[in-house]
């Protein structure tokens, strides 16, 4: 019998804690995979009471029975992922042998960080907000084909042929648009060289293993990173990252067949946040938003920029969860609305017919949300494990979200440690 594998992801833009959660269910799968994204993610978990946060390795990395996968969707850069190995080993031994890369995986050039950040200070680009890492130009070289991957940096000679094509292009580009200097051909070549040689032991076909495992009956965990408003189909685009993060990308990015995720949980706030540019309709202006914020310490993990907040948008999560077939969803820092007299969910959008027309653009800027109001709950629900503990309006504000989503929440997170965990779904 073949074991149901299970993904994680946000249905917001990103930041609702799926990191925890996958650290959380990581018991119960053989390994975690990350499909797509690069180190501009940043997942934050609690491990032996220690604040860790991970920006490539799959969030079940501290757990030494459950391999870690990164798919071949996966943008990666070797200086970030030997530096995170670096500073995750004390706390998760035997990193490299659980550990396991596929070769097909783009690498972020030098080049490709240089080019980012050229376009954001140019007044000739629109600014979105990237974490000007190099992800985006990653995934361009990606789709047109001339992409670095981590197969060519073991053999010298293809090496040389790639480098050669690519970086004359973006030397051009640096030179007689931006007026920088060029990047020395050399130098880009010997440090690949060197990243393949360190490479190499890591290497795996991550599609055969994540059918070995499931031939067996053990289940695969696949880890989203950022969230499904930032997918660069189904996001708020052109403020949107640079891959699929949505549910859409797992087969691609990972390697496996389509039908072979049997679970999809959601992970959604109490409330939305959005770190960077683009529309959020929900957004709180004033000191209530920046009371929120502080209480939920929303700081961006990977480049500590401060996030937006909003109120629950169930319009949005809705058209994500019937869009990508999620079976339930994990309602995150219900802890943060704790003690508010009065807390929204935005139901609806009041817009023009021509808005309605094109809502699969997600055209968010000019939408007029509209609310219902729960009433709040002045018992704290930080820590709480039991939900029976849970105070009354804190459990009909998880019923109204059930009831307006369409699907159960199957877990509910009162604070950032594994234990501070309701499941509400044991079969999991």
């Amino acid at each position: 019998m073949k074991a149901e594998n299970l993904a994680v992801l946000g249905l917001q833009w990103g930041d609702e804690g799926k990191g925890k959660i996958v650290n959380f269910l990581a018991d119960r799968t053989s390994a975690a995979c990350r499909y797509q994204g690069g180190h501009n993610a940043g997942h934050t978990l609690i491990v032996d009471g220690k604040k860790l946060v991970l920006h490539l390795l799959p969030s079940s990395i501290c757990h030494e029975k459950a391999s870690s996968l990164i798919g071949r969707g996966v943008v990666v850069s070797c200086e970030a992922l030997f530096e995170e190995i670096k500073e995750i080993e004390p706390y998760a031994n035997g990193i490299t042998e659980r550990l396991k890369i596929s070769p097909a995986c783009t690498l972020i050039q030098p080049y490709h960080i240089l080019l980012d950040q050229l376009k954001e200070k140019s007044n000739s680009f629109t600014t979105i907000g990237t974490t000007l890492r190099g992800i985006g130009p990653a995934y361009e070289d990606k789709v047109s084909r001339k992409a670095v991957r981590i197969i060519d940096t073991l053999n010298e000679s293809k090496l040389n042929s790639k480098l050669e094509e690519t970086l004359s292009y973006y030397n051009f580009l640096f030179k007689a648009y931006f007026g920088e200097k060029e990047l020395t051909f050399n130098e880009i070549k010997d440090k690949n060289l060197e990243y393949g040689i360190k490479l190499k032991p890591l290497l795996a076909d991550i599609s055969s293993e994540i059918l070995s495992m499931n031939q067996v009956n053990k289940r695969v965990l696949f880890e989203g990173a950022q969230g499904a408003l930032l997918d660069v189909d189904q996001g708020t685009y052109p403020f949107v990252t640079s891959s699929n993060c949505s549910p859409a990308g797992i087969a691609s990015g990972a390697g496996c067949g389509p039908l072979d995720v049997g679970y999809i949980l959601g992970v959604v706030k109490a409330y939305v946040t959005r770190v960077g540019e683009g529309p959020l309709p929900t957004e709180i202006k004033g000191s209530l938003g920046k009371e929120i914020a502080k209480k939920g310490g929303e700081v961006g993990a990977t480049t500590g920029r401060p996030r937006r907040c909003g109120w629950f948008d169930a319009v949005s999560v809705k058209r994500i969860i019937q869009s990508n077939s999620v079976s339930a969803l994990c309602l995150t820092k219900i802890d943060v609305l704790d003690c508010f007299e009065s807390i929204k969910i935005c139901t609806e959008y009041e817009e023009d017919d021509d808005q309605k027309a094109f809502a699969e653009c997600m055209e968010l800027d000019n939408v007029n949300p509209k609310y219902i109001e729960c009433e709040g709950w002045s018992e704290p629900t930080a820590g709480i494990d039991d939900y029976e503990k849970i105070p009354e309006n804190a459990k009909k504000f998880v019923k109204k979200i059930e009831e307006i989503c369409g699907v159960p929440i199957d877990i509910i997170s009162t604070g950032p440690d594994d234990a501070s965990t309701i499941l509400l779904n044991r079969e999991i």
